[in-house]
């Protein structure tokens, strides 16, 4: 039983990110980002129950990319469609280039597998981190504390953080992972340094510390060398 434990969890992934696409389909983007985050959580929970129970297993790890796919491939396009859609002076088409995420979300959970480099750390913005940047648009749009509205239905904001993400998400940059072996600050203070700063960004910004706390998830790797 406890062999089935983790992928159980990875289904209540996939299933949270099927039902943020149908919230999205309706327009309800700020329930979907809610969903995005619970969806996240599981995903976080699978590997601590698999790690903890021992019960890792290739069938696991393929339908954690499956599950990722959908909750932080298509989850991120389909809010990026949606928002460039209510952006104004566009041609048409041009919102479907909110896809460009999914197909890069889908290179990334490819390369993950593949890549023994990233047993103990990540080479890349994990498809997590990216898709929660996205969720949280709708999230400060509902809760606009900070007059971000015009900055983040502008089309060219819209598109150009579609690109970087997309870039980050195949590029060759180390990131520390949040896998903690032992709770010792001389281990972990990267870690924790990391943590701290993020709960403070989310107190006083709220929805807004998002694409803040991913930002600095990646300087604070970049300054200092990803390690496991």
């Amino acid at each position: 039983m406890k062999n089935h434990l983790p992928n159980a969890v990875t289904c209540l992934n996939l299933f949270a990110g099927c039902l943020a696409l149908c919230n999205i389909f309706a327009g309800h983007l700020e329930i979907a980002a809610y969903l995005v985050g619970l969806a996240a959580a599981f995903d976080f929970a699978d590997g601590l129950l698999a790690r903890a129970l021992h019960a890792s297993s290739p069938i696991g790890k393929d339908l954690d990319s499956l599950a990722d796919m959908v909750s932080f491939g298509v989850v991120p396009g389909a809010i990026l469609f949606h928002l460039l859609q209510q952006s104004s002076g566009l041609p048409e088409w041009l919102p479907y280039a909110g896809f460009i995420v999914t197909v890069f979300s889908a290179l990334r959970l490819a390369k993950f597998n593949n890549d023994t480099r990233q047993t103990n750390s990540f080479i890349g913005l994990p498809t997590p981190a990216c898709t929660l940047v996205v969720a949280s648009l709708p999230l400060i749009l509902a809760h606009d504390t900070f007059s971000l509205s015009s900055v983040i239905l502008n089309p060219w904001v819209l598109l150009g953080l579609t690109l970087l993400l997309s870039g980050l998400l195949v590029a060759e940059i180390p990131l520390f992972a949040l896998k903690f072996k032992n709770l010792t600050w001389q281990d972990n203070s990267l870690r924790f340094i990391f943590l701290l700063l993020a709960v403070a960004l989310l107190v006083v910004l709220q929805a807004a510390a998002i694409p803040l706390i991913v930002l600095l998830y990646v300087g604070l790797s970049v300054i200092r060398p990803a390690y496991g």
